[in-house]
């Protein structure tokens, strides 16, 4: 039998019946310890010097402080791995607490609690492990600062950027996002793994606080400037000719939208003018579309294990052939000094 290390829990959540039944469903196979449970976030915040989780659960919605406030705190001053659990998700907090650096958020109404050896409190318990073993790190956005476009060297050329993410992918996007000012021309397309219903609000949030604009894309359009972002449920792929698609059929793998499924439509439609970046996360989605790119000769670019969260979907991609991996502020330097096709000079 596989040893599992032992991890620390602690809940941030004022429904004591909730509480209960969450606290129950990780205790299940031993390995996962509830040290912890508070109904608001100041007292969870006050324990955590003197409990030392491996994970903190928050609820957005809180007596006091709110879910969105403690996780900024925490990523801001002890950063440890944050999942938060809400039934409320079509808002711009649900996205944002994402965006200020927790590593994945789910709706309570998707896990099923009354069934402790049941799937769904099987799947939560496999998701605590992978969280409580990531690595975190304050907020990166606070310590960017604006990269220069690298100088010197062969220009590159790119007619669109592919940038693939899962866990702990909202925080390394906003810093990525954050770093490419309203003047870039290259458009940018993005596959994030998300829980249902956050997607919207995360694109939503992004918009608000990036230089350049961020929309969910759409089927037909042409390739233009800005951030475009893959609807919940939907492949994003682009055509021969610079338009994108949507595909909320096609199964390919476990995940739509599928990071292989843009990057692979990217070299097939742009070639050498195809650029694609693999972030943070779980899993080894975005490996076989960015090994598609560097075969035809476009940049691929994986984030580097010391700034990933989870370095699974990075490490894929550096064994798929990724031709620089790179710490996640050197990306942002590397996307500034490629220029549009048709602008090398």
């Amino acid at each position: 039998m596989t040893h599992r290390p032992h991890r620390r829990i602690v809940l941030c959540e004022d429904s004591r019946t909730y509480a209960a039944a969450l606290s129950r469903a990780l205790r299940e196979d031993g390995d996962l310890e509830v040290v912890g449970v508070f109904s608001t976030a100041e007292e969870a915040i006050e324990a955590l010097p003197r409990l030392q989780p491996d994970l903190l659960t928050v609820d957005l919605h809180l007596p006091g402080m709110s879910g969105l406030e403690a996780v900024e705190h925490v990523m801001g001053a002890h950063p440890l791995p944050i999942l938060v659990l809400s039934s409320h998700v079509g808002t711009d907090g649900a996205a944002a607490v994402l965006a200020a650096g927790a590593l994945d958020a789910l709706q309570k109404q998707d896990i099923d609690l009354l069934d402790p050896l049941g799937p769904g409190a099987v799947a939560l318990r496999r998701r605590v492990r992978v969280l409580a073993g990531a690595r975190v790190i304050k907020h990166p956005r606070a310590q960017l600062r604006m990269p220069a476009a690298s100088g010197g060297g062969i220009t590159r050329t790119a007619s669109a950027i592919g940038v693939i993410s899962s866990t702990g992918g909202p925080p390394a996007l906003s810093t990525l996002l954050g770093a490419l000012p309203a003047r870039f021309r290259v458009p940018v397309l993005v596959v994030q793994h998300i829980a249902h219903g956050f997607t919207a609000g995360l694109v939503q949030w992004l918009d608000q606080t990036v230089p350049l604009p961020v929309r969910l894309a759409v089927n037909g359009q042409r390739l233009e400037p800005g951030i475009w972002v893959a609807p919940e449920g939907a492949h994003l792929t682009v055509l021969p000719g610079g338009r994108l698609a949507l595909d909320r059929k096609t199964l390919a793998g476990p995940h739509r939208p599928s990071g292989d499924m843009l990057l692979t439509s990217l070299a097939e439609a742009l070639g050498h003018n195809a650029a694609g970046v693999v972030l943070t996360g779980m899993g080894r989605d975005g490996a076989l579309g960015l090994g598609r790119i560097a075969r035809s000769g476009g940049l691929t670019v994986a984030q580097d294990e010391a700034t990933s969260a989870v370095y699974g979907m990075p490490r894929a991609a550096r064994e798929a052939g990724a031709e620089l991996v790179l710490p996640l502020p050197d990306i942002a330097r590397r996307l500034l000094a490629l220029r549009p096709t048709g602008e090398e000079t």
